[in-house]
């Protein structure tokens, strides 16, 4: 006598490849390229300077003269280190030396 021993057969499992056609690459590269480009306007958002062009006077430095000089012409009876501050940052200044005849942008009272 035999005797036969049945094993349930393995399930397979179906794997299912995405396919796209060539309008779905399209319609998938096109919005892959749209939310990169919305993030780079959302971050190039934050950099934009948000305070208003304040008016200007360009003038020209004299001899002897030096930024403390100029600064507390502009300055008013207010404070000249703040006012050395903006006209740095006006004219891309690093630091505080100026020459005689330099043009410098200075911001009006």
């Amino acid at each position: 006598m035999s005797t036969t021993i049945q094993h349930p057969a393995a399930s397979r499992v179906a794997t299912h490849h995405v396919r796209l056609t060539r309008r779905g690459r399209l319609v998938v590269f096109t919005l892959s390229l749209l939310a990169i480009l919305a993030v780079g306007v959302w971050l190039a958002a934050g950099s934009v300077a948000t305070s208003q062009a304040q008016p200007t006077e360009v003038i020209v430095v004299g001899t002897g003269e030096t930024l403390w000089d100029i600064a507390a012409d502009v300055a008013d009876d207010g404070d000249v280190r703040s006012t050395i501050a903006e006209i740095q940052q006006l004219n891309d200044l690093d630091g505080g030396m100026v020459a005689a005849g330099q043009r410098l942008r200075i911001p009006l009272a």
